[in-house]
């Protein structure tokens, strides 16, 4: 699985995705809401390691979660 931080816009927020190995969107969330989107998608007990990444992680680069 990979995550890629997302710069929004003026009327669009920063976001975060999580994909698969062949890149299917699996999650999609903004940092500061993520709990729904990680319980769909079963990865809700992962949430503060993946939060804590996606903050550490700059704008545009995509990195293995490594879950």
């Amino acid at each position: 699985m990979y995550i890629i931080k997302i710069q929004g816009t003026a009327k669009i927020p920063d976001f975060v995705q999580i994909r698969d190995d062949d890149f299917t969107l699996i999650a999609y969330f903004r940092i500061n809401n993520p709990r729904h989107a990680l319980f769909r998608c079963r990865l809700i007990d992962k949430q503060d390691h993946i939060v804590e990444l996606a903050t550490k992680l700059p704008y545009g680069k995509i990195q293995e979660l490594g879950l």
